[in-house]
């Protein structure tokens, strides 16, 4: 197995190609919104938001070549509301926030915003609801230049969104409600829904969606030659097999891993032995998010460097 480390970069250098994939993979992409949690600061709380404002003139994508496969990512599109709070409330108990404020986010949405920040023709495959949420999303997502032509607009089901509530020591609680994205997504996908799937170039997929939908993308992609990347946030439940033998590569921070193998990833060695069940699960690559630390590239049947 063969290991390779990137360090965290604050840019982006993205380019797609056909299987085997063997170019750097973006360490720490640019987000719409994060609620990771923060280190502890004196300072005062800055809500994180993605770098691409809302402008009335759509961002273009630089790309000439109208025949350049696109990156199409198939996720979640959330609302982030963000309150800072001095303390949880308790029980029964109404408390005032200091401030609040309500973002763009959800991780196939900013994998979008990602693509589309780099220039690069991005499309977002997704579902919102017909309301506020989903026009604000909808509208980051435009003019930052991602295409939305897939997109479906639900009457029946809310935008996707989460309620994060920080802290003053920097620690955040969170509440998502999963909405358009977790309702009703057809039990198959139709060969039109998958037809701009089959012509990307890179596939990026995460867990805020059924993996039912994510399954069917990944098996139509790689049926057409396409690499898929899964990162595997989003639902704590365990791994579908059939999900993780259809994507080229596989994406999890450190804790991910862990309640994935059910192992320990304290250390390098000990993500290396864990990665290495991920290799009998079925996957041949394994991105592993190292957090400031950067990431980790393993390829099975490849000799570490």
């Amino acid at each position: 197995m063969k290991a390779m480390s990137f360090s965290p970069a604050n840019h982006c250098n993205l380019k797609l190609q056909k299987n085997p994939i063997k170019q750097p993979i973006l360490a720490n992409p640019t987000h719409f919104s994060s609620h990771q949690n923060q280190k502890p600061s004196n300072k005062k709380h800055q809500f994180p938001s993605f770098s691409i404002k809302a402008s009335k003139s759509p961002q273009t994508p630089l790309t000439k070549n109208p025949d350049t496969p696109p990156l199409v990512v198939v996720g979640s599109a959330n609302a982030d509301i963000y309150v800072e709070i001095d303390r949880l409330p308790k029980e029964g108990e109404t408390i005032s926030a200091k401030t609040g404020q309500t973002l763009a986010g959800g991780k196939g949405a900013n994998q979008a915003a990602c693509g589309a920040k780099l220039s690069y023709p991005t499309y977002f495959v997704g579902q919102v609801g017909e309301d506020a949420h989903g026009r604000l999303i909808t509208e980051a997502l435009k003019n930052g230049g991602v295409n939305l032509d897939c997109v479906r607009n639900l009457s029946d089901a809310p935008t996707g969104h989460a309620v994060v509530m920080l802290q003053p020591d920097g620690q955040n609680s969170i509440i998502i409600v999963g909405g358009a994205n977790m309702s009703c997504w057809p039990e198959k996908l139709s060969d039109e829904d998958l037809k701009v799937v089959r012509k990307a170039g890179v596939v990026l997929l995460q867990r805020e969606i059924p993996d039912l939908v994510n399954i069917q993308v990944a098996k139509a992609a790689r049926s057409a030659g396409v690499p898929v990347i899964l990162d595997a946030g989003g639902m704590d439940a365990p791994m579908p097999p059939e999900l993780l033998n259809a994507v080229d590569i596989f994406s999890p921070n450190e804790s991910e891993l862990a309640r994935l193998t059910r192992m320990s990833t304290e250390s390098f060695e000990q993500i290396g032995q864990a990665v290495v069940k991920c290799h009998k699960m079925g996957v041949k690559q394994v991105l592993v998010k190292l957090g400031a630390k950067g990431s980790a590239l393993f390829i099975e049947g490849e000799k570490a460097n």
